[in-house]
């Protein structure tokens, strides 16, 4: 499913426009992205919780000159499943 079948569906299941269901997925995605943005977690409960990882820095390879390369420090996002989504799935 992308991002234009996710609204489609938002509209559907919500009784409520297209244009709504856009206005309210992006919000949502601009809200996750900002809480990140300041180290702060998302949790939404049954759903699902994101947070920010750190990942060190490390010496990595160049796959075409087998060079070693430095790969620099990084804050990553992760995603953890709750217990309602993981039943879901199975």
């Amino acid at each position: 499913m992308n991002k234009t079948e996710l609204i489609e569906e938002i509209a559907k299941s919500a009784d409520i426009t297209k244009a709504s269901a856009t206005r309210a997925l992006d919000a949502m995605i601009e809200a996750v992205t900002e809480s990140l943005k300041k180290n702060d977690s998302v949790t939404l409960v049954g759903f699902g919780t994101f947070t920010v990882g750190e990942r060190a820095a490390r010496t990595g390879r160049d796959p075409r000159t087998k060079e070693p390369i430095k790969i620099k420090a990084a804050r990553v996002p992760k995603f953890k499943a709750g217990k309602a989504l993981k039943d879901a799935v199975n």
